[in-house]
């Protein structure tokens, strides 16, 4: 019992600039070939390897997001041109309300949740998110728009997927792209690139919005996580996205999101059953 209790009790220093740059940079490399930030897949190994409670990993995650998105955009305004996104910017603009109110939200909520429902609660998310991309495999590519050609349809399906888009955000602390690019395609008619770039347009604000929150909240007050975990793994994650990026197409996205599907479900059961079992067991 008292082992347990030794166990649990270990400091969050406990982990390794270096470590957290190494499992990073795949991660940005996969999220950089599906078009993906790789912040879900960060989760598993904030709260695993790198041994932060699932409280603290998500504003870390976020954090990290915030850093990969911005230079995924910047990326992306050099070697693509926005000018495909101008039809689509009403439903940037609408995604964007949903998004940002429920991220406001989202982690107002998050700190009020305990341990183990938070924990539940971010399995659940995980796993969701994996069975979506597994999915996502299958589906057609090209650009369909299932929502009538009406501005109020579009406002109003805006926000609602994007507070849904945001709970999910401030939640898990990620940018939230997994779920972004489908809408924009399958709702909204964008085709995949121009989903991608506008997604971007829409996971800024938000991660923005639920970082200040976290911070309002005093997640940031272990400065030593800023230096030792988000700024290795930003870089590894922005390196990997952007080595990922030049790679598109040498191995079909579909079959890795079915793969990474997979992955991120073994993943998230594996780290966070072990931390429901080490709640229970204390």
């Amino acid at each position: 019992m008292q082992r347990t209790h030794l166990a649990n009790e270990r400091p969050e220093g406990f982990r390794r600039p270096g470590l957290a740059f190494l499992y990073a940079a795949p991660i940005g490399l996969l999220g950089g070939l599906i078009g993906l930030g790789g912040s879900e897949f960060r989760l598993p190994v904030l709260i695993g390897p790198l041994g932060y409670s699932a409280r603290n990993a998500v504003p870390l995650n976020l954090a990290i997001s915030l850093v990969t998105l911005s230079a995924a955009l910047m990326i992306r305004a050099t070697t693509l041109s926005l000018n495909p996104i101008g039809p689509f910017v009403p439903a940037v603009v609408w995604l964007a309300v949903g998004a940002v109110v429920a991220a406001f939200l989202g982690a107002t909520l998050s700190r009020r949740l305990s341990d183990k429902r938070l924990e539940r609660i971010i399995l659940v998310l995980l796993v969701a998110i994996g069975v979506a991309l597994i999915v996502e495999g299958f589906l057609p590519q090209e650009a369909l728009g299932s929502l009538p050609d009406v501005p109020v349809w579009h406002a109003t399906a805006g926000i609602l997927f994007g507070l849904s888009i945001g709970l999910v955000s401030s939640l898990l602390g990620v940018a939230g792209g997994e779920l972004i690019i489908p809408t924009l395609v399958f709702a909204f008619g964008a085709d995949i690139k121009t989903a991608g770039t506008a997604g971007l347009l829409v996971s800024l604000p938000t991660v923005m919005v639920g970082l200040i929150r976290y911070a309002t909240l005093g997640a940031f007050t272990e400065r030593r996580a800023l230096l030792q975990t988000v700024a290795p793994m930003s870089l590894g994650s922005a390196a990997g996205a952007v080595f990922g990026g030049t790679l598109v197409g040498l191995v079909p996205a579909a079959i890795l999101k079915i793969g990474l599907g997979v992955i991120l479900n073994v993943s998230a059961f594996r780290v966070l059953r072990h931390k429901d079992s080490s709640h229970d067991g204390a």
